[in-house]
C-alpha cells in the first residue's frame, strides 16, 4: 500500500489489485484531513493489505471522527471494524440500505451509525461535505461526496481505470498515464462495474452526469482511478460517453481452461 499526500488536507491511501488480462485496479481510500477528520472506505478484505498501519502513519486512528462508507463491497470495508475499534468516537456515514447489506454479514453497531442520503449535507468542522449518488455505480447503497473546502469531488466507484503497472495503479495522479489509454480502459470499467448503463435512457443518465457535473470541482477522487486534477471537463465527458462504450464480455470456460493452462505447475 502506497500513501500520497496530494494535498495538505487529502491523504490516498493507495492500493491495487491485479486483474489477469485486464490489468492492476487501483483501490483507494482517503483520508479527508478536516477538523473532524474524516476517512473514505477502508479498503480491501484481503489478509496483509496494511490498512491500518497506512492509516496510522497519516492521522492517529483514535481522532478520526467520521468514516465515510461509499458502499458495503467488500473492496471498500476490509478493516471497517478495525478502525471502529481503533477509532471509539468515530461515526459510520451510510445509508439505510447499506446498514442492511451489512447486517447481512456481520451485526452493524448502530448506535455508531450515521444515515445520510444523497442531497443531504454534512459539517465536519471547517468545512460541508454535500452527498450524492454518482452517475455510475455497482451497489444500491452508493453514496460519494463533494467537499466545497478542498472543491474535490468524492466519486467511490464512478470512475475507474485498470492500469498497466501496480505503479501506475497506485500513482498520486492518472496523469502519469496516456489519456487515450485512461479513455479506454475508462469505457472499459464502465462496462464491466455499470453494465446496466447500456440499457439506461440515454436523456436521463446524462442528467445525472451534468447534475454532478454542476459542482465543477478541481479534483475526481475515485476508489477505482489515480486522482485525477486539473482535467476534469475530459473526465465528465469520458463519463458521458458510457452508455456508447463496447459492452463487456468475460472470458467463457474454454478461455479459462486456456489461461490455467497457461500457467506454470
Amino acid at each position: 500500500m502506497r500513501v500520497n499526500r496530494i494535498q495538505p488536507d487529502i491523504t490516498v491511501l493507495a492500493d491495487e489489485l491485479e486483474v489477469p488480462g485486464i490489468g492492476h485496479l487501483p483501490v483507494n481510500a482517503y483520508v479527508l484531513h478536516a477538523a473532524e477528520p474524516v476517512v473514505v472506505d477502508t479498503g480491501l478484505s484481503l489478509p496483509d493489505r496494511g490498512f491500518m498501519a497506512a492509516l496510522s502513519s497519516v492521522i492517529n486512528p483514535a481522532d478520526v471522527e467520521w468514516i465515510w462508507l461509499t458502499h458495503p463491497d467488500r473492496d471498500h470495508t476490509g478493516s471497517l471494524f478495525d478502525l471502529l475499534d481503533a477509532a471509539p468516537n468515530a461515526r459510520l456515514i451510510t445509508t439505510f440500505l447499506g446498514v442492511g447489506i451489512m447486517s447481512c454479514a456481520r451485526p452493524v453497531p448502530m448506535d455508531r451509525v450515521y444515515l445520510l442520503n444523497p442531497g443531504q449535507s454534512l459539517d465536519v468542522g471547517d468545512r460541508r461535505l454535500t452527498a450524492f449518488r454518482p452517475p455510475l455505480f455497482d451497489n444500491p447503497s452508493t453514496v460519494g461526496f463533494y467537499d466545497e473546502l478542498s472543491e474535490s469531488c468524492f466519486t467511490s466507484d464512478c470512475f475507474g481505470a485498470p492500469m498497466p503497472s501496480a505503479e501506475l495503479a497506485t500513482a498520486d495522479d492518472v496523469g502519469y498515464a496516456p489519456s487515450v489509454e485512461i479513455r479506454a480502459a475508462q469505457h472499459l470499467w464502465a462496462a464491466v462495474d455499470s453494465p446496466w448503463v447500456h440499457a439506461v435512457d440515454e436523456r436521463k443518465y446524462l442528467a445525472t452526469v451534468s447534475a454532478v457535473r454542476a459542482f465543477d470541482p478541481r479534483r475526481i477522487l475515485s476508489t477505482h482511478l489515480p486522482p485525477a486534477s486539473g482535467r476534469t471537463s475530459q473526465y465528465w465527458d469520458m463519463l458521458a460517453e458510457a452508455p456508447q462504450a463496447e459492452p463487456f464480455v468475460g472470458p467463457d470456460q474454454a478461455a479459462l481452461e486456456q489461461m490455467l493452462a497457461s500457467f506454470e505447475p
